[in-house]
């Protein structure tokens, strides 16, 4: 059954700014050392780093939490299968309330194209 879903979008020139600016502190806030790892080898970073972020900002909307109650956005790692399809790995609190919702599976989808990054997340209940 599904429980929630979540859509963002992020428009890939306000990444093109933070890494043209060298804010490597907003880089370092949001995305984890794998992340980081993986977009910054990447022809264009910014829209890899977009992407990310709409999938973190589309989790939250769908777990109907926002960054309150504690989450870090560390607590959310998109990561990639052997084939590359993007996957999202919650730990610490998003993982707490993703579990004390009864929640146990979590759909996600990642796009971009003519300057946006755009997310769907869904949250699925057994």
């Amino acid at each position: 059954m599904i429980s929630g879903i979540g859509v963002d979008t992020v428009d890939v020139a306000r990444f093109r700014r933070f890494l043209d600016e060298g804010n490597q502190a907003i880089i370092v806030r949001l995305f984890t050392g794998p992340e980081r790892h993986r977009c910054s080898g990447r022809k264009d970073a910014a829209s890899c780093y977009a992407a990310r972020f709409a999938a973190k900002e589309a989790f939250l909307k769908a777990l109907g939490s926002g960054l309150r109650d504690g989450i870090s956005w560390h607590d959310m790692e998109i990561v990639n299968n052997e084939s590359g399809k993007p996957d999202l790995r919650i730990t610490g609190r998003a993982q707490e309330l993703f579990e004390a919702r009864g929640l146990g599976a979590i759909f996600l989808s990642l796009s971009h194209d003519g300057g946006q990054a755009v997310a769907m997340v869904v949250l699925e209940a057994p």
